[in-house]
Order: structure tokens, then C-alpha cells, then sequence
């Protein structure tokens, strides 16, 4: 009986330790053993039959298909330190991931060090393929970013406007557009729109409203009428319903001296800018969206003067926040323009803006000074 137990147990020893084995040798991952002299005491039959060469017995490195030892070698690392350490290693059209384990006797000393290369190909290969896609999509939106500030107006005269602006997208391209052009001789045309969102969708979205502005502007010069004509256009394109912006726009009269303008949902309500007064224009209207399929604006009329300043910007600007949440808000805008309106306003907003210690990178910031001139004037 005893001596049936003892054979019995012997034979379960035996299967336990074949059992290691056969772990090592049914994992996917290469797994070998390195002693002190650097030389291989063990390889699990997939990193034998994969290599196809005996390895037991070699040099680590001379296994790998390399002619002297690797410049940095985590084993030895490992043996001489305990620590287990990593690397990436080439062999042949493949890329491992290698970690070094120490392998310790009884008394802990350190006597090998078993390392453990998993096939990592196909991740750094769809890496470099993300870098290289990331690279080119980098480049593109630099050039699309460039494109979309040079679509800008040029700061200086138009007719009897000269124009000024402050334009800071919170990311490489903005949602926000504004321009000036001559309708002609007696009329010029100036708007600022607030594309929802950032990013390449809002940026591209702009392109269409400057290329819509620039057309309906040669066929339509009531200012009510274009928006109802742009807003037709915009539904042609048949996107999303959760796409939409806003818009101001309007049309200096240079024969009558007037400014006629409507609202197309913009709440960054533009400032008309005088020695004695500052004059909010405020009018209410409907945003360019799907929402509706039909839509109506109504004008504003006000008379303008040489000097007269009139001040258009994004809700960036209001809606500006600092790091305690407060937000910069249109009192403290108005309050800043009353300071300053002798002096540089854009710059003023700008610097109060920086004292505020708003967040930059939250909103597309936009601000666009038009000052009024005689026909004749030229700065």
C-alpha cells in the first residue's frame, strides 16, 4: 500500500513538472532561458521551430541572426540588478516586445534570466501607419488653416469703411467668418457668422458662406433679401439638422449715410461707436438652419457718420470664461469700449481680455472694427 502511494506520487511529480513544459510549450509567445555566460538553456518549441535553427546551447544574441551582443542588453541588466527590464527587438521581418525576468535558486541568488518576446508587428505597423496618416492629416489641416486666414479681407480701406480686426481660432480652424466688399459704387457690404462647432466641419462651412455672400451680394443688395437667399442655398446643401450659424450683415450707404443691417440669430450684438454715445444694434432674427424651410428677416436702418465706428465679434469674446467660471459677459465688453473708444479698441478688448485670464483655447475669438470715411478719404 505505502509503496503504491510512493510510485503514485513520484509519477504525480513527474507530471507536474512535464506540465511547466507544456505550458511553456503551448504559449504563443518565444520564451528562453539565459544563464550568466549569456548562453541559452532552454527555448520553448515555438521560438525553436519558428527560428528554425538549434538554440539551445548558443549565445543569446547569435539566435537572434546578430554577429555580437546587442548594445543594450536587458538580461544582463536583469541579472546584475533583479529588476525586470524591457525592449523592442528585430528578428528577421518581425518585431518582438522582449521582457527580462530574473530566475532565482532557493537562496535567491540570481543564476538566469528567462526572457518572454511577444510578436508586436502588426501593432507598430498600424502605428506607423496612424503617425503617417496623423502627419498628413496634420499638413492638410496647416494648409487648410492657412487657406482659411488668407480668405480673410485685408485690414484697410473699402469705399468708405476702413476695416480692423482681431481673429484668434481656439484650434488649427475656426467657425468664425467675416468679411467687407464693395456692392459697388454707393454700397459696401460687411458681416460677421459663428459657425457651430470647430474643426474641419466648421471651417468648411465658412467657405461656403464667404462663396454665398460674395454671389448673393452681386445679385441682391437689400440686406434682408440675401439672407433669405442664403438661407435657401444652405438648405440645397442637405446636411445634418444639427448644422447651423449665425449672422450679421449689413450695408453701408455711402449717398444716404445709413447703415442697413438684420440678424441672422448672431447674439454678439455689434456696437455703433460715436465721440457721445455707443448705440447697441440690436435686432432679433432667425439662425441659417434646417430648422426651417421657410424664412423672413426684417432690417434696421441707422444713420452713420464720418468717424463713426461700428464694432461686430463673436460670442467667443462674451462667453469667454476665466479659471473661476466667471464669464467675461457683454457689460464688461461695453464697459471696456466706453474706456477706450478714443484709443485702440481692439487692442483694449484684447488686453482685457488677457486680465480676465480667460481660457484661449475654449472659442473661436473674432473682432472686427469697421470706422466710417469720406468717399474721398483715404488713410
Amino acid at each position: 500500500m505505502l509503496k503504491d502511494i510512493i510510485i503514485s506520487s513520484k509519477n504525480n511529480l513527474k507530471v507536474h513538472k512535464r506540465l511547466a513544459y507544456d505550458i511553456l510549450d503551448g504559449m504563443a509567445d518565444w520564451v528562453r532561458v539565459i544563464d550568466k555566460n549569456s548562453v541559452v538553456i532552454y527555448a520553448n518549441k515555438p521560438m525553436i521551430q519558428e527560428l528554425g535553427i538549434e538554440v539551445i546551447g548558443q549565445k543569446c544574441f547569435k539566435c537572434l541572426g546578430k554577429d555580437k551582443p546587442c548594445d543594450r542588453c536587458i538580461t544582463e541588466t536583469t541579472m546584475s540588478t533583479g529588476v525586470i527590464s524591457e525592449k523592442e527587438e528585430i528578428v528577421g521581418d518581425k518585431i518582438y516586445s522582449v521582457k527580462s525576468s530574473p530566475v532565482k535558486d532557493l537562496d535567491g541568488n540570481i543564476y538566469a534570466a528567462v526572457e518572454v518576446f511577444r510578436d508586436v508587428t502588426r501593432e507598430r505597423k498600424l502605428e506607423s501607419e496612424v503617425l503617417k496618416k496623423n502627419k498628413k492629416m496634420r499638413k492638410d489641416l496647416e494648409f487648410s488653416r492657412r487657406l482659411q486666414k488668407k480668405i480673410l479681407p485685408e485690414r484697410g480701406n473699402y469705399g468708405s469703411v476702413y476695416i480692423d480686426y482681431m481673429y484668434k481660432p481656439s484650434e488649427a480652424l475656426s467657425g468664425d467668418i467675416f468679411d467687407v466688399f464693395n456692392i459697388d459704387e454707393r454700397y459696401t457690404g460687411i458681416y460677421i457668422s459663428d459657425v457651430m462647432g470647430h474643426g474641419v466641419t466648421a471651417s468648411m462651412m465658412t467657405m461656403f458662406i464667404r462663396q454665398s455672400m460674395r454671389a448673393i451680394k452681386d445679385k441682391i443688395i437689400k440686406p434682408e433679401m440675401a439672407l433669405k437667399k442664403l438661407h435657401k442655398m444652405f438648405l440645397n446643401l442637405k446636411l445634418d439638422d444639427d448644422q447651423y450659424f449665425t449672422i450679421f450683415y449689413g450695408i453701408i450707404d455711402k449717398k444716404n449715410k445709413q447703415f442697413v443691417y438684420v440678424n441672422g440669430g448672431h447674439n454678439s450684438i455689434p456696437l455703433l461707436i460715436r465721440e457721445d454715445n455707443i448705440i447697441p444694434l440690436e435686432l432679433r432674427g432667425y439662425p441659417i438652419t434646417y430648422l426651417f424651410d421657410n424664412i423672413d428677416y426684417v432690417s434696421k436702418t441707422i444713420d452713420i457718420d464720418k468717424d463713426d465706428k461700428i464694432l461686430f465679434y463673436t460670442d467667443g469674446i462674451i462667453e469667454a470664461k476665466n479659471p473661476k467660471g466667471e464669464v467675461f459677459g457683454f457689460e464688461r465688453l461695453l464697459k471696456i469700449v466706453k474706456n477706450n473708444f478714443k484709443y485702440d479698441i481692439i487692442s483694449s478688448i484684447e488686453e482685457g481680455l488677457s486680465n480676465f485670464n480667460y481660457n484661449m483655447r475654449e472659442d473661436d475669438l473674432a473682432i472686427v472694427k469697421a470706422r466710417i470715411l469720406d468717399l474721398d478719404e483715404r488713410r
